[in-house]
């Protein structure tokens, strides 16, 4: 499927068209997210876990729908089959999305306690769930992860800023 299809078939008045992300997109604003949630987690002692978690679970439910890296990248997470048009995602709805990786996320900080091994397991609990939501977004048409089917959102190029990076 192209990337530039719109996800909508029937047009409306009140909706306009909406173009999916591509999967690169995707890809590099998820990592500046986790860039931000690996710093909160090392700089700030004792509650920097927490912080990244918080930050993990309602990412999308800021700046109407756009994490720090969405935003980045210029992209937007909005509730889908609206029929008054666009809905940005809101912290509710971010908290469904990003779940399965808080899940990866927490798993990672209970488990790092047990020496190397609980590195190994860690690491690939949290690997197979990025390759699991990987896979999910490719062989969907429409580009939804398994957080997006949770949360009932979907992932679209957005028109303001961002870097363009196709």
């Amino acid at each position: 499927m192209d990337t530039t299809e719109p996800l909508y078939e029937e047009s409306t008045e009140a909706r306009q068209d909406f173009i999916k992300a591509d999967f690169l997109s995707r890809v590099i604003a998820k990592t500046i997210d986790f860039i931000i949630i690996v710093a909160l987690y090392e700089i700030i002692p004792k509650v920097g876990f927490f912080a990244g978690v918080t930050y993990l679970l309602i990412a999308d439910g800021l700046f109407q729908g756009r994490s720090a890296g969405k935003r980045l990248i210029g992209l937007r997470v909005i509730v889908r089959d609206r029929p008054e048009g666009t809905e940005a995602c809101e912290y509710k709805g971010s908290i469904y999305r990003n779940f399965p990786f808080a899940v990866g996320f927490i798993l990672y900080g209970i488990l790092m306690v047990i020496p190397f091994i609980g590195w190994i397991i860690a690491f690939v609990i949290v690997v197979g769930i990025l390759l699991f939501e990987s896979l999910v977004i490719l062989g969907s048409e429409e580009g939804m992860r398994l957080g997006d089917e949770l949360a009932k959102t979907r992932v679209i190029q957005d028109k303001q800023g961002g870097l363009n990076v196709q």
